[in-house]
């Protein structure tokens, strides 16, 4: 039995004005400005102390992905079949754009001046940012690639397909490293804890699995986590604890140290989401942690430890 008395969460705001479903949220880092994609192309920057969006570009079709690059101060949406778009998001302009694939873009992140796209057709793109060359195509599965993430320690990357399986690619030439089947279903978020020591992955099969990175990525626990997909992940930004959201409406809050879960956040106890809740943002800014549904909602949470 555990004890869900020894965290409290409290419900700040419900963020609306998308007209469909919430797919993607991405954060400037130590400010309260975030941002949120949508299944009607529509990203918008809201601003967490206060409840008005604006509308940053409007796409001609889904959003899944979008990532903030601090250097250049830009924000890079995957616009399904369509490629990337390099946002100016002050000004609300677009300065760049690449039709990488035909397929959905699922993932971004950033490899120094690498811009690293997971595609619905099994390829991860290796882009550079600056003259929207592609300098690489990985292409491993027939299948989606679903989520990428990056080890802390700066050596490799993590990748999670729609075949079941994570491949681990050496980042200083996306050589492939090691492959594994790590689910019974397709693996949809994949997450590395702040100090590098655990891969997290997340399924279609709700379930959570929790690997030894420094240990040749030899599983440590499986957790039966949600009723149905778990869609994403996201640590603290001290590590010490994690969420989980899911197909099952619910947001939980677990302890990293020992995997134990402290809270679940949902319509019948906090008024949560009535729908899949599909991404969630740990921010940086002030710890709070933000969901986005299915119901076209962002709500923002304090979780006070």
């Amino acid at each position: 039995h555990f004890h869900m008395t020894s965290i409290e969460v409290r419900k700040i705001a419900n963020l609306a004005g998308h007209r469909d479903c919430i797919y993607t949220l991405e954060e400037v880092p130590e400010s309260p400005i975030f941002f949120s994609g949508s299944g009607d192309g529509m990203i918008v920057q809201w601003n967490l102390c206060h409840t008005e969006g604006e509308r940053v570009a409007q796409m001609g079709a889904s959003v899944y992905a979008l990532r903030y690059i601090k250097s250049i101060d830009v924000l890079i949406a995957g616009h399904n079949f369509e490629g990337i778009h390099v946002l100016d998001w002050k000004n609300k302009k677009e300065i760049g754009s690449l039709r990488v694939t035909t397929a959905a873009i699922f993932d971004i992140q950033i490899n120094g001046p690498h811009v690293l796209v997971a595609g619905g057709d099994g390829t991860v793109f290796v882009i550079d940012y600056e003259t929207l060359n592609i300098l690489k195509r990985l292409e491993h599965s027939e299948k989606s690639a679903r989520a990428i993430a990056l080890n802390p320690n700066g050596m490799e990357m993590a990748v999670g397909y729609s075949d079941n399986h994570i491949r681990i690619f050496r980042l200083s030439d996306y050589s492939l490293l090691k492959e594994y089947q790590a689910h019974g279903n397709s693996i949809f978020t994949l997450q590395y804890s702040p100090d590098g020591q655990w891969l997290l992955s997340g399924s279609r099969d709700a379930r959570l699995k929790v690997w030894k990175s420094q240990e040749n990525y030899a599983l440590h626990r499986e957790i039966a986590a949600h009723l149905y997909a778990v869609n994403d992940i996201q640590f603290s930004p001290d590590g010490k604890h994690f969420v989980t959201c899911s197909m099952d409406k619910s947001v939980k809050v677990w302890r990293t140290k020992d995997l134990t879960l402290l809270k679940v956040i949902d319509k019948s106890r906090h008024a949560g989401h009535g729908t899949s809740v599909n991404k969630l943002l740990w921010g940086s800014f002030n710890q709070q942690v933000v969901s986005a549904s299915d119901d076209r909602t962002i709500s923002i949470w304090d979780v006070i430890f």
